[in-house]
């Protein structure tokens, strides 16, 4: 019969539960909340990997043909075998109007209809942060009438256009509400200068004109964004992609962009081609997801492994007397599995139940902030995905039983623990090196380097516990025994005789401390940094939205003007070896209106020369990476896949705030799917802005998603804390509770409530000291080496943040050490 099915093993396992449930309340507390936690995460990244773009302008279309908005890149690093890296597009990849000719004649095609999208804009008053006569108002998607059949759009009121003055507005209704748009539009009324001739259902800031108006607006002939395909009636979709797949194949078609085969699109793979940052946004929170479950399960394993070691652990002569009277073992090992199975098991069980709420919450939360989620993107949440939670609650409670193989040993053979203390030497060592790795490393790299060697650090002190609080208690066991009084003699002399006790204590104070500052520090290190330098590069007078710059340069008194456009690159290059493909933000710019409005703070060669096609200025950091100097070479794919090799003109400093690339206006703008500038930036000859008008806001990029990067992160960082936190406590309580005895004995010998309680102050004080020194230099040396490598200063933390780190630790400590000694329990 096997050990689990003995039934000495289950009585055991059913005595020692009854008589230790106090002692489990702290694990079956940790593990509640690991397993919600994680449970929460593989639900969003279940979510997330089953999200794709909505399909609503082609959602008559069953098949879509369009460019491939996803650009791959292969080689071989270092001699191994070939790798494909893939990144996706943010700007639109056009097709080939012949496409439209080829596909209408395609078996089965009813019509294939060519469809463009463009911005139509109302003349009028300016907007944004500042005004200036000629500046922009109201802005409209455009498209062409017959594409509105695609979705499909019907007319409510009135007709079709017929001639370039006439539009269609929607109603931003599917089924439509009258004949008044979304905007309060009529039929007869006048928007972005063209008369109102008709009232449709779709989006309310739709504006539909006639084909040979849309081909002009678009301003790209020969090419169209998409075509879209109507089948005859009875035509299966598996049939008509097919027929068109091999109609595009014989054609040999390719994109005007990047020179890649067309793609015939069906089901939801047809919302990519309508939302272009749906498809990378998805992949950005999928890493992102994927990131942080890395970093949640590494310090879940720590914390799981630290409370049911400890509670396995105080159990030593309980495990002994068992050894002693004939039990096996084999016997004593699954005893306690069985005891940690059945306490994680109904904890793992209530925390995936607590997990979906949880998501469900968090996921309603993201979809409500504006902006945050890309337009389009659909993250579906089907009901067997909420199974994944309890399939998580499987893998914790496989890891709480698995600390059971390596907390249970014989009598006599607990050793001096050699093979720890030169594992915990091994990951110092190794959390050393990461550290200065990232000096040498830059962006997601350094902080990549950074984050590894924190989890690298905190598991060698992890290891090391007992030495480092042997050693601490070293320095302080004079002080102690001279100042503290019989308190003090009785903390030393117990603090010397359970070291591994308070090492245990210590791991979970130093993982609290060091986690949070690393957390809190490298965001705000980068935010000062970035803050810093946009206003250094910002030295504009005046910022103008919806207008340009050369309507900007005729106004009175303004000396300079450039236009600011924003759009991404892709960078490819090796990392370590590894291929990878970078899409960056970059911005475009007027070289000859620079001059008073933007100053990226060049350290070498000259701004003057993005006055060209062809060329671009690097930040100093990426130049660096690539060894890029002026009159050197960048290879970049801009933001429609298309490659450029362009002529490094300048390299500046102020990359943090302005990006690693800064591109000519005309080398950016035709590749972009709406060129028009995000703002312009002016000079004027008084240096002060309009009357009335507010401050310049301080030009930066942001990578794309760095909004849901954040908020992300952010309530990681906060689920993650809080479960330190109940480390800390559980832990402290698990310690507090199997020295009762210790303190009863005290009490019996002579010591006093007062004295008792002074010693364990004197506890709680060396804990908290010793854990934030210790955090604090854990954490220094990553981030040193990441605000080095970023900034070249050292790392900031708000005063405020760094208040609320010292203050929880303290009260946690504090809570941790007197709850399971409370007064009532020391008079006993």
């Amino acid at each position: 019969m096997s050990a689990l099915r003995n039934p000495a093993v289950r009585l055991l396992a059913a005595r020692s539960l009854r008589t230790h449930r106090k002692a489990w309340a702290a694990v079956f507390a940790a593990v509640v909340v690991t397993s919600t936690l994680l449970g929460a995460l593989a639900l969003a990244i279940g979510s997330a990997g089953l999200g794709h773009a909505r399909v609503e302008r082609y959602a008559a279309a069953p098949v879509v043909v369009a460019g491939d908005q996803e650009i791959s890149w292969t080689t071989d690093p270092w001699g191994s075998e070939p790798t494909t890296v893939s990144a996706g597009l943010t700007e639109r990849v056009r097709i080939p109007s012949a496409a439209v000719d080829v596909l209408r004649e395609v078996p089965g095609v009813r019509a294939a209809v060519p469809d463009d999208t463009f911005v139509v804009r109302e003349s009028g008053k300016g907007t944004g942060t500042g005004t200036a006569a000629g500046g922009g108002g109201a802005a409209y998607t455009g498209r062409s009438w017959e594409a509105a059949a695609l979705a499909p759009y019907k007319l409510l009121d009135g007709r079709e256009p017929r001639k370039a003055g006439e539009v269609v507005a929607g109603t931003g209704s599917g089924t439509g509400t009258g004949s008044r748009t979304g905007a309060g539009v009529r039929v007869g009324d006048t928007v972005a200068g063209r008369t109102v001739v008709g009232v449709a259902d779709g989006p309310a800031a739709a504006l539909y004109v006639t084909a040979q108006e849309a081909r002009r607006l678009a301003g790209h002939p020969g090419a169209v964004d998409a075509v879209g395909i109507l089948g005859e009636p009875g035509v299966p979709v598996d049939s008509l992609h097919a027929r068109v797949r091999a109609a595009l194949d014989g054609a040999g078609l390719k994109d005007t962009s990047v020179g890649q085969p067309l793609r015939a699109l069906t089901g939801d793979g047809r919302g990519g081609a309508e939302h272009l940052a749906a498809p990378p946004a998805r992949t950005e929170l999928l890493q992102l997801l994927a990131a942080v479950s890395g970093t949640v399960l590494l310090i879940a394993v720590l914390v799981l492994s630290s409370l049911v070691a400890q509670a396995l652990g105080q159990r030593g002569p309980e495990r002994d007397l068992l050894l002693a009277v004939g039990a096996t073992p084999r016997q004593v090992r699954a005893a306690a599995g069985r005891e940690v199975t059945r306490v994680a098991g109904v904890a793992a069980v209530l925390g995936a139940l607590a997990a979906v709420p949880t998501f469900l919450a968090a996921w309603s939360l993201l979809r409500a902030r504006t902006g945050v989620v890309p337009e389009g993107l659909v993250l579906p949440t089907p009901p067997w995905l909420l199974a994944s939670a309890l399939v998580v609650a499987a893998v914790v409670v496989g890891l709480a039983r698995l600390v059971v193989l390596f907390s249970t040993r014989r009598a006599g053979r607990a050793g001096k623990g050699a093979a720890r203390r030169v594992s915990g030497l091994v990951l110092l060592v190794l959390g050393a090196a990461a550290a200065v790795t990232a000096t040498t490393q830059g962006g997601e790299a350094a902080g990549a380097a950074a984050g590894a060697a924190t989890v690298t650090l905190v598991s060698g002190c992890a290891l090391l516990g007992p030495w480092i609080a042997r050693g601490a208690m070293r320095i302080l066991d004079g002080p102690l025994r001279r100042l503290g009084g019989a308190p003090g003699r009785l903390t030393a002399a117990g603090a010397t005789a359970h070291s591994r006790r308070l090492g245990a204590a210590l791991v979970p104070v130093v993982l609290v401390t060091a986690f949070a500052l690393v957390q809190l520090t490298a965001g705000s290190t980068m935010g000062r940094a970035a803050e810093t330098q946009a206003r250094s590069a910002t030295t504009a007078d005046l910022a103008v939205s919806g207008t340009t710059a050369e309507r900007v340069r005729k106004l009175p008194g303004v000396t300079a003007a450039t236009d600011v456009l924003r759009s991404t690159v892709v960078l490819a290059r090796t990392e370590a070896g590894t291929p990878r493909l970078d899409r960056l933000p970059v911005l475009g710019v007027d070289a000859d209106g620079l001059k008073g409005t933007l100053d990226p703070g060049v350290v070498a060669g000259d701004l003057a020369g993005l006055a060209a096609r062809g060329t671009v200025a690097v930040g100093a950091d990426m130049a660096d990476s690539l060894e890029a100097r002026p009159g050197s070479t960048v290879a970049l794919r801009l933001g429609d896949g298309t490659e450029k090799r362009l002529r490094v003109v300048a390299v500046y400093e102020r990359s943090l705030a302005l990006g690693e690339f800064l591109l000519p206006k005309a080398e950016l703008a035709p590749h972009m799917t709406d060129p028009y500038p995000t703002r312009v930036l002016a000079a004027t000859k008084d240096g002060a802005t309009a009357s009335g008008d507010p401050a310049v806001v301080p030009e930066r990029v942001t990578t794309a998603g760095a909004e849901l990067n954040g908020i992300v992160s952010a309530a990681v960082v906060t689920a993650i804390g809080a479960l330190t936190v109940l480390s800390v406590l559980s832990t402290l309580a698990l310690i507090g509770a199997g020295r009762r005895g210790e303190l009863a004995l005290l009490r019996q010998v002579g010591a006093s409530v007062g004295q008792v309680r002074r010693m364990l102050g004197l506890e709680a004080g060396f804990l908290t000291v010793t854990g934030l020194l210790l955090g604090l230099v854990v954490a220094a040396l990553p981030l040193t080496a990441f605000a080095w490598a970023l900034t070249g200063g050292l790392p900031y933390l708000p005063p405020a943040q760094a208040a609320l780190i010292a203050g929880t630790v303290v009260v946690t400590v504090a809570a941790g050490v007197f709850l399971p000694a409370s007064v009532r329990r020391l008079r006993r």
